[in-house]
């Protein structure tokens, strides 16, 4: 069995039965006491971001996690449906696993599948995507240069706060993790 110095980012540990990715982590050695690890980990199920603290050499069980690329194929109603572009295989993973990531991810798009005894648990998007601006009020003149947001919606169906001068047909590249427009992007 593995301690607690053996903690990585991206490690997965099995805490209480329950499967929790590393975040990040920091090895600390105060001047008075033992050293501990400080931990912040998220339950890869449920997605819950907790802080915990390791004393240095605790025994900690880690899980193995199969990462792969997949690509994005289709909805089939009840699971959206993943192919490994090497050999083929076709996966469904189930709305749980996929959470927000359906905002962002279009057909044919790829993805990092992360799987438990074959079982998808979590899904890992590239960190921005280009995604096409399907409706915004138009921008008022004179509007250009004041820094004002106004909302639109993208291909996928998210709404995003876009800034004044944008417009409907435009393409632009969204943050997935915060789920913010970061820059326009010409074709």
């Amino acid at each position: 069995m593995a301690t607690s110095n053996d903690i990585k980012n991206g490690s997965v540990l099995n805490l209480d039965g329950n499967l929790w990715s590393v975040i990040e982590f920091q090895h600390v050695k105060p001047g008075k006491g033992g050293a501990f690890v400080r931990t912040k980990l998220k339950n890869v199920l449920t997605g819950k971001v907790v802080d915990k603290t390791f004393n240095a050499g605790a025994k900690v069980e880690f899980e193995t996690v199969d990462r792969r690329d997949m690509q994005y194929l289709y909805f089939d109603g009840t699971s959206y449906i993943f192919m490994d572009p090497s050999s083929f295989d076709q996966i469904p993973v189930s709305e749980a696993v996929m959470g927000d990531a359906t905002d962002f991810l279009l057909e044919n798009e790829s993805a990092v599948i992360g799987s438990h005894n074959g079982n998808p648990i979590f899904l890992e998007l590239p960190g921005s995507v280009v995604l096409e601006v399907t409706y915004t009020e138009p921008g008022l003149q004179g509007d250009r240069s004041s820094g004002g947001t106004k909302p639109a919606t993208l291909e996928t169906g998210r709404e995003i706060q876009v800034p004044l001068f944008l417009e409907a047909g435009t393409k632009v590249k969204v943050n997935t993790s915060t789920g913010e427009y970061q820059s326009r992007v010409n074709d």
